[in-house]
């Protein structure tokens, strides 16, 4: 079986010069492995010195003979499609940002584990509370509580300590 052909309008010094710029050590090794195969080195010992298999260098070679340089970068793992569809989830923030109403959903404030029983209810999708609270960083909200506040407090008596002065009378 004849050798994969390598597109040949960048040349190997050149691979290795952007190798050496490179801050990522896997886009530094595969642009390695790929000078080496051009310079002539046989394709397992070019991807041995990179840290390959011989496999490994052939696809990075596909990848690079489409898409270049830009093509040695790794691309984006797809992940779990989501169990809510975009729709549910708009709703489910705009459900959040509004508050719970206490007649109907007998609570003050939303908790995670309140929202985990209200999408099962609303639409018989099971989250774990870790689950639901990605889904909630997911959608760019975060968990905001205010500070306690002691009901005996002054406010004045506050801000003269704040000063270091002392409070008279």
């Amino acid at each position: 079986m004849p050798a994969l052909a390598i597109r040949g309008d960048i040349g190997s010094e050149e691979l290795r010069r952007r190798a050496r710029r490179e801050r990522d050590g896997r886009i530094s090794a595969r642009l390695i492995a790929i000078a080496n195969a051009l310079e002539g080195m046989d394709r397992a010992r070019a991807a041995r010195l990179a840290g390959m298999d011989r496999q490994t260098l052939r696809d990075w070679v596909h990848r690079y003979n489409s898409d270049g340089v830009a093509g040695l970068c790794n691309r984006p793992a797809p992940g779990r499609k989501p169990k809510l569809t975009e729709g549910q989830m708009a709703t489910l923030k705009t459900v959040v940002l509004a508050g719970p109403d206490p007649a109907v959903d007998k609570i003050v404030r939303w908790r995670i584990v309140d929202l985990c029983r209200w999408v099962e209810e609303r639409w018989g999708v099971s989250y774990s509370e870790t689950g639901m609270l990605r889904l909630l960083w997911s959608l760019e909200l975060s968990h905001r509580k205010t500070r306690p506040r002691h009901p005996q407090s002054s406010e004045k008596a506050q801000r003269a300590f704040k000063k270091g002065g002392l409070l008279l009378a």
